[in-house]
């Protein structure tokens, strides 16, 4: 799978109604970075059962 944004092969890949988004590693973090500073991180945490082990 390519990545969404570039010709990069996807590292990883996203589904959500059947439709599949694949990302490379630097636009995955890009991503990643651009939620945490958003508002759209915490809805994403009440989306998603986001648990620590006891060992963090």
């Amino acid at each position: 799978m390519q990545c969404h944004y570039c010709e990069r092969e996807a590292a990883y890949a996203a589904e959500q109604d059947g439709l599949r988004v694949g990302l490379c590693e630097r636009h995955f973090r890009e991503r990643v970075e651009e939620l945490a500073e958003s508002e759209g991180l915490e809805s994403l945490r009440e989306r998603v059962d986001v648990t620590q082990t006891e060992g963090e």
